[in-house]
């Protein structure tokens, strides 16, 4: 058994809540822009004292409609500036937010309203609204329902008006009151599981949690939260654990705060908005290198990038020998930065220098060409239940191939099995409703996270696989599937990966093709008139998968590596029921809808 500690940076307010930083925010600062909204295509700044009106106003309105303290107000939307304004309004008429992700089927928001006990619920669109009310019969706790756009089949109006107006003649003293009761053991927020193995678990953060997280984070990473200079374009969904700490990140510090509802406009914004920083999943820094890849080989310039790919990866590998990169290594690197880094910057937004990464394995090549090109992506590791970030690589020292170092005031303990457990203020009180879930994964203050992993003498922490998906061949090899599949995964023509070979004779895999690099994949090799399934069965594209397949398999021993591939002709999607909303594949669910696809690999 092996464990890490450091000291904490930050220190709880036990009486506060986090409605305290706005208001904190609105009287330090109160002419500092903490938030932009788009407002007719334009980038508008929000002061920390305007924020703090807008936020008291639609908090009015929830107290004049009954909202009580400790009540449950379920929030289902897009990543907009409402979801980080209403979160704000919640918590200041003492209630709790219960995050919905904007694509949840009926049957999910049945669920989760319902196990909750919500009695209201803030949606985006008529469509969420139609769904909710279709499902409104077995809800006989929720009471109250607003929808953020007005409604396209009447002159309606939005919620932030209709609570505004609502609420005015309620006295600022009663939202002051109010916005005190939470103290910082109080329930913040419930955050459902993605529910890969069953139905979704409500974890429940409290204020505690959030202060010990977000306040830590930003201690540690001071350079790149500076009040006034740095900035955040927040992308992810609000509605997952990663993207609340970064809203409530920039909120502390307090940095700029601007949101994203659609990723396809995310080039444009990024280049309209130049955050400082950017946070974001491995898919995202997977697609900005294949699509620069094959934007280069389109134009013919296939070559020099790859070239300049291998150098950045060189030169960032250079950066952790002591003797550093050798004068030749440098001169390329100048060289490559005019022609190729510079404009993958741009594409970033030409002013960050850092990016954090979360929520699966970046990869070790990716981790030196982004730093090797001039764009540090940090990466971290969390769960739900550590309220985001339980580690993370800090700015100053950080080390590729791991997820960083304990966030600071907590624990990471390595059990004898090889299990992360964690200890620390940051963790979840508990999960809602469900007791015995709780003691399973609670015991004396550990929380055991289902992940395997090593620590190494400095602290530095990486994740080997997950226990429940631990594959055990026939001839009894032990095989943890997300080393291999992660390297799969990273191929421009993969979109999804999955191992398979539990009480098999070998292992094997399943792959769906990236629907965005198909067709460019197609025109470049004379193939564009073939059909979609032509296509998955064409020789040359077999052999590129295999390549893909061969790049992984390089990393394992024989007995790990994928012997057979079956291509899918389907994407893995939330709508198919074959990945959560946080990106994560239902192995179960994939298995049980494709096992004639997996038994044909055994033949």
């Amino acid at each position: 058994m092996r464990e890490f500690s450091l000291p904490a940076l930050y220190e709880v307010p036990a009486d506060g809540n986090l409605t305290d930083l706005i208001r904190r925010n609105a009287a330090q600062h109160p002419e500092v822009a903490v938030v932009a909204r788009k407002q007719d295509g334009q980038w508008v700044d929000v002061t920390a004292a305007e924020f703090l009106t807008e936020v008291r106003a639609a908090a009015k309105g929830l107290i004049a409609a009954g909202i009580e303290p400790g009540d449950r107000v379920a929030l289902m939307s897009r990543t907009r500036y409402e979801w980080t304004l209403l979160d704000f309004a919640i918590w200041s008429a003492g209630a709790v937010t219960v995050p919905v992700y904007e694509t949840s089927s009926q049957e999910q928001i049945a669920w989760i309203l319902g196990d909750s006990g919500a009695v209201a619920c803030v949606v985006e669109t008529d469509a969420h609204t139609e769904a909710v009310e279709a499902v409104r019969h077995r809800l006989p706790a929720l009471a109250h329902s607003w929808q953020i756009e007005p409604s396209a089949s009447a002159a309606g109006t939005g919620a932030i008006d209709l609570l505004t107006r609502s609420g005015a003649d309620v006295p600022d003293a009663t939202v002051e009151a109010r916005g005190s009761t939470a103290h910082a053991d109080s329930p913040a927020t419930i955050v459902y599981t993605s529910g890969t193995t069953g139905r979704p678990k409500g974890c429940v953060l409290t204020h505690r949690s959030f202060f010990a997280e977000c306040g830590n984070v930003v201690e540690r990473l001071r350079p790149m939260f500076r009040t006034g200079e740095s900035s955040v374009l927040l992308f992810l969904p609000i509605a997952h654990v990663f993207g609340r700490l970064v809203q409530v990140a920039a909120v502390m510090a307090p940095i700029k705060l601007a949101h994203v509802s659609d990723v396809k406009t995310l080039t444009d914004e990024l280049g309209a908005f130049r955050p400082t920083m950017v946070l974001g999943v491995p898919r995202v820094f997977e697609k900005v290198f294949n699509s620069a890849r094959a934007q280069a080989q389109a134009g013919g310039k296939g070559k020099i990038f790859d070239k300049a790919a291998e150098t950045a990866i060189a030169y960032s590998r250079a950066l952790d020998d002591p003797s550093g990169p050798s004068l030749k290594l440098r001169l390329r690197h100048k060289l490559f930065d005019m022609l190729v880094y510079s404009k993958l910057r741009a594409v970033l937004g030409g002013r960050a220098t850092h990016a954090i990464s979360g929520g699966a394995p970046l990869g070790e090549r990716l981790g030196h060409f982004y730093r090797g090109i001039g764009f540090t992506v940090l990466e971290g590791y969390g769960l739900t239940e550590s309220c985001a970030a339980t580690a993370f690589n800090p700015f100053d020292r950080q080390k590729i191939g791991t997820v960083g170092q304990p966030l600071p005031g907590s624990v990471i303990r390595i059990a004898d099995d090889n299990e992360v457990l964690l200890h620390g203020e940051h963790l979840f009180a508990g999960y809602w409703n469900n007791e015995q879930a709780t003691q399973e994964a609670l015991s004396h203050g550990w929380f055991h996270t289902g992940d395997l992993g090593t620590l190494d003498p400095d602290g530095y922490l990486a994740i080997t696989g997950r226990k429940k998906e631990i594959l055990v061949t026939a001839g009894g090899k032990n095989i943890a599937p997300s080393v291999i599949e992660d390297h799969i995964r990273g191929h421009a023509l993969v979109a999804e990966c999955m191992v398979v070979g539990d009480g098999r004779p070998f292992v094997g895999a399943l792959l769906t093709v990236d629907e965005e690099f198909l067709p460019r994949w197609a025109e470049e090799h004379g193939k564009s008139g073939l059909s979609h399934e032509t296509l998955l069965q064409d020789k040359e594209l077999v052999a590129e998968l295999q390549l893909a397949v061969d790049a992984g398999n390089a990393l394992v021993s024989r007995a790990e590596s994928v012997r057979k591939f079956k291509v899918l002709s389907i994407q893995f999607t939330e709508e198919s029921g074959h990945i959560t909303p946080s990106l994560k594949l239902k192995r179960g669910v994939v298995a049980k809808d494709f096992a004639d696809e997996i038994e044909a690999l055994y033949v």
